[in-house]
């Protein structure tokens, strides 16, 4: 594909792996620049597909699109990509390592859940309430 021609709105999907939705929606929120119009129809510089990409790889490693904007809008002009992606990598490994946190203690929860002897769950709910079945878990 030669890098000066201009790619339609399903040709940047079709190439990508995303639905044309998905590109007007990274437009439409500013991730994406607008794309050139010709006869009405959006039209693509090829280096499109790299700013998708990028937006892909944000995608896979949980970020989300306001944070996705942060890292090509939320720097001064001239900020490495590798500054970039470091200020906002400590920030989601932060929230990653709460998210794992909360994971360990339900995974805990689900263990001692049905170790009790109760009878009846509200028995259960009392025992819970009163944190007197094995350490305040039923």
């Amino acid at each position: 594909m030669i890098g000066s021609m201009l790619l339609s709105i399903s040709e940047v999907a079709s190439q990508i792996g995303l639905r044309p939705s998905a590109i007007r929606y990274y437009e439409q929120i500013g991730i994406l620049p607008p794309a050139q119009r010709v006869s009405g129809q959006r039209r693509y510089d090829f280096t499109v597909l790299h700013r998708l990409v990028v937006i892909q790889r944000a995608r896979q490693t949980g970020f989300t699109l306001t944070e996705i904007k942060q890292l090509f809008f939320g720097f001064r002009t001239g900020t490495p990509p590798s500054v970039r992606w470091q200020k906002l990598k400590r920030r989601k490994i932060i929230e990653l390592d709460a998210m794992l946190e909360h994971i360990h203690s339900v995974r805990d929860l689900l263990e001692q859940q049905g170790k009790c002897r109760c009878t009846a769950l509200e028995e259960c709910g009392k025992k819970i309430f009163e944190k007197q079945c094995e350490n305040g878990l039923s």
